[in-house]
Parts: C-alpha cells; structure tokens; sequence
C-alpha cells in the first residue's frame, strides 16, 4: 500500500525538477520548441499548410499578409507562409548533410594523423592547413565554381571547406587518448590494433563531435543560404530560404514581407541550434570535470 501512494509523489517530484529545470533555462526551452517546430516543418510540412509552395496565382501576386495568407504572397502570388514552411527542409537538409560530410571525414583524417604519426600526419597537417587558408564560404564558392549550381554541389563544397575543423580537433584527441594510461594498459592484454581503436580510442576521439557538428550546424546553414542567394544552391523554383531572399530583393520597397520572413527563419533557426549547442557543450565540459 505504502509503494503505490508513493508513485504519485515520485511522478510529482520528477515533473516538479522538469519544471524548474526549464524555468531557470527559459532561453533552452524556447529554443528547443522552435527547433521542433523546425523539424516538423522539415519532415512534415503538410502538417503546417496545405498550400503549394510552388503553384503561381498572378492575380494574388504581392498581396500583404492576411488571414489567408498569413505571410503575404510573392510576385508570383506564391504563398509566403508555405514557401518558408517548405524551404525549412532544403535549409535544414543542405546543413545536415553538409556537416555529416564533415564530420565523418574530418573524423577519420583525424584518427589517421593521430595513430599513424610520421609522414602520414605530416601530409595531412599539411593538407588542413591549405584548406583551411581559405575562408570557408570562400572556397565552397570555388568548389561551386568548378561543379556548378545544385544542391548536391552545394552539400560537398560546404562539407569540404568544414572538414579540417573536425580533423584537427579528433587529431588533438587521439594523440592524448593514445598516450592515456589505460590505453596503454589495454595493450598488455592483447588486443589487435583495430580492436584496441574500435573500442578504446575511437570512442573517446569523437565524443565532441556531436557537440561540434551542433554549434557548427548553424553556421553552414547561414552559408548554405549565402550561396543560395547568389544562385549556388537550389535553383529555382525550389522554396530554399536564402534564393527566397535572392528573388524578394528587388521587391522590398513594395512587398516587404517577401524577403522578411525567410530572414527571420534562417535568423531565429541559427539562434535556436546555437543555444541548444552551447547548452550541450557546457553540459559536456561540466560532466568531464566531474
């Protein structure tokens, strides 16, 4: 009897700490809500208009924000609203994809300068120095110069220019796992090299990567739609954000709202995966302090 009137309580207690816990992090909260609405609009878009981001109306082209538009029409008579629903997932897409690239290459060059040493490291060191001489945005547009236009192309320029970020920091880390004492102790039972990577350095070197990748994330969006917005990326008639910026520039004066909204998606997006990354990495650095 006692046990049973004590689990109302415990489910009192764990959502009280729930709540506290996202009253003093108001900032968190916010923007964790808005990244899930993000990502409903990425994988769901349905779920927020059944409007076509596409399909032209000329006789409601630049029609200022109403109940049945609730971010106005383009010069096309596009709904606005549906067109940055939709581009969240291009956006978001273009980011993710382009970080992933990153991350996994930059990881495993890292792995690679750091365990093998010697010329391979010297070769590799030497490589991330020359790209990384070049500002990110910068060499994705000359990557992009040499592809062409297109979200594929996009996708690697940004993933490449982003590598050597990754590398270098997995390459600091497995030289001090490598040196580690248990490392070294997992040595005198044994193992074969690729069971000793796998198991004991592989997992240590990329634990920041997540945390990287996050606070990194935000960034790639805000070139991927730099690129987009000077016809690098998606071409159109795709809904992407920042080619929604490039077509609305010559309307701003007479149609504000065109260009806005999309600004305000790609501004508050970028915020919200910043707060979120800063959150996890100081959680990260507070649990290996402990």
């Amino acid at each position: 009897m006692s046990l049973i009137s004590e689990l109302p309580n415990t489910s009192q207690a764990r959502t009280g700490r729930v709540l506290r816990a996202a009253i003093s992090r108001p900032g968190l909260v916010i923007a964790s809500l808005f990244l899930a609405l993000v990502f409903v609009a990425t994988f769901w878009p349905q779920a927020l208009t059944s409007s076509d981001p596409i399909m032209a109306d000329p006789l409601q082209s630049q029609m200022p924000p109403s109940a049945a538009h609730w971010f106005g029409t383009d010069h096309l008579g596009r709904d606005v609203f549906s067109r940055v629903v939709h581009g969240a997932r291009y956006s978001i897409l273009i980011g993710v994809s382009a970080v992933a690239i990153a991350a996994i290459f930059g990881s495993f060059l890292g792995i690679l300068a750091g365990l093998i040493r010697g010329l391979v490291d010297e070769v590799i060191t030497r490589a991330l120095d020359v790209v990384s001489s070049f500002p990110d945005l910068l060499l994705a547009l000359v990557l992009i110069s040499f592809t062409g236009p297109g979200t594929v192309n996009l996708i690697f320029a940004l993933g490449i220019a982003s590598v050597p970020r990754f590398a270098r920091m997995v390459r600091a880390q497995t030289f001090v796992i490598a040196k580690s004492g248990y490392v070294e102790q997992a040595k005198t039972f044994g193992l074969t090299p690729g069971v000793l990577v796998l198991r004991h350095i592989l997992p240590h070197a990329i634990a920041q990567v997540p945390i990287l990748a996050t606070i990194g994330l935000g960034t790639t969006i805000i070139q991927a739609s730099g690129l987009s917005f000077l016809g690098m990326g998606p071409q159109p008639p795709a809904p992407e954000w920042g080619a929604m910026l490039a077509e609305a520039r010559n309307y701003l004066r007479v149609a504000w709202w065109i260009g806005v909204w999309p600004g305000i998606a790609i501004t508050l997006t970028v915020i919200s995966i910043s707060v979120v990354g800063r959150h996890w990495q100081a959680a990260f650095d507070g649990r290996r302090q402990a």
